[in-house]
């Protein structure tokens, strides 16, 4: 999700297509918030570890 993020991120702005920079972002916003909770131990979407 981390790395979609990123790749949607730089077509956005390479492009200058704003719905792909803004969708970019959220995307890697969220990756990263599940990889903090994945890696605090917690369980994510019932999943004991999300990679």
């Amino acid at each position: 999700m981390i790395t979609l993020g990123l790749v949607l991120l730089l077509i956005g702005a390479i492009a200058a297509i704003p719905i792909l920079w803004t969708l970019g972002v959220i995307l890697l916003i969220v990756g990263v918030v599940l990889l903090i909770l994945g890696r605090a131990g917690r369980q994510v979407g019932g999943r004991a570890h999300y990679w």
